[in-house]
């Protein structure tokens, strides 16, 4: 018999209209508060323990599901998420790239929608790109900026072709080393403050983690560095898992049950072999759709974007919940 999860993913949650960045997409935290009360009138909001516990000793789950799962270990999500959850008595899931607080570094898709937040024009930064390319392609044996162009400017469903080719080029086209210096170039010109500084606004620190930790939130893994899991060797690629696996250790996490989530949805099967391998229990994708706990393999578990369901408390339900 089908057992259906709802899996929610959010990332920014904030009052963004009022910030420093109102280009930045993510879900304004009174539309959240919104689309919780939905939830709570519509769904059952599950923890991740009952999740585990659903799919490993067979207790089942309530009727229309729903887990929450938060990716990035923002701030905010401790000073504004963590609180609402609390009240309403609600778990949330969050992944959390160690590197952010250990070394207080900037993720290199945030410099990207950071930089992206700052500029007037898109097509600005892309030639701005462009520029880069041709100043090191002797160096770093690259491509042509128009083969890079046709290869990688695809339009998504969130994004134009223009904005997918600076995320790409920049999360993973690159050399690494080269990604590395322009990122750090774009945010210096475009944003135009000190990483640290930034960081420590920008993601939980590690006694907020251990708070959420200690008061029943699920804290998991979201890598080291929040690399492609699916592009790195398999070297780098343990690495990456147990560095991740050290530091939620450190937080106090459980760790004969620790879950993951892939960064840019990075699955593939030999991701899911090495996250078998080092005892993973469960790891949520963004592959969209409703999971069936039956049927769906532990470590490929999809997942709907708080954009794909209703944020107004009392809308009507959509096509999802039917499936739920």
């Amino acid at each position: 018999m089908p057992q259906p999860l709802t899996v929610v993913m959010y990332h920014y949650v904030r009052n963004i209209k009022e910030s420093r960045y109102p280009q930045i997409k993510g879900l304004e935290l009174d539309l959240f508060i919104e689309q919780l009360e939905f939830f709570a009138k519509h769904y059952h909001v599950v923890t991740m323990e009952q999740v585990l516990a659903a799919k490993y000793q067979e207790i089942p789950l309530p009727d229309k599901a729903l887990l929450l799962t938060f990716d990035d270990a923002y701030a905010e999500h401790f000073t504004h998420v963590y609180p609402i959850l609390k009240k309403m008595n609600m778990q949330g899931s969050f992944y959390v790239p160690a590197k952010t607080v250990l070394e207080h570094k900037v993720l290199d898709v945030n410099k990207i929608h950071f930089i992206l937040a700052s500029v007037t024009n898109v097509h600005d930064l892309v030639l701005s790109l462009k520029a880069e390319i041709e100043v090191y392609q002797h160096e770093y044996n690259l491509n042509s900026f128009d083969d890079y162009f046709s290869e990688f400017a695809i339009e998504s469903r969130f994004d134009n072709k223009e904005v997918i080719f600076i995320k790409r080029m920049l999360q993973h086209v690159l050399p690494e080393k080269l990604r590395n210096i322009i990122s750090d170039k774009l945010f210096k010109n475009y944003v135009g403050m000190d990483e640290g500084a930034f960081c420590r606004e920008l993601y939980m620190n590690k006694y907020q983690l251990e708070q959420l930790v200690r008061d029943g939130m699920h804290v998991g893994c979201h890598g080291y560095d929040h690399y492609w899991w699916n592009k790195l060797a398999p070297e780098a690629l343990t690495d990456e898992l147990e560095k991740s696996k050290e530091f939620l250790a450190s937080l106090g996490c459980d760790m004969h049950n620790w879950t993951a989530c892939y960064p840019y949805g990075s699955s593939s099967y030999d991701v899911v072999l090495e996250l078998e391998k080092q005892g993973c229990s469960l790891a949520v994708t963004t592959e969209v759709r409703v999971a069936d706990l039956d049927s769906d393999h532990a470590l490929l578990i999809p997942r709907l974007d708080t954009n794909d369901l209703p944020k107004q408390k009392n809308a009507e339900t959509n096509h999802w919940y039917q499936q739920a």
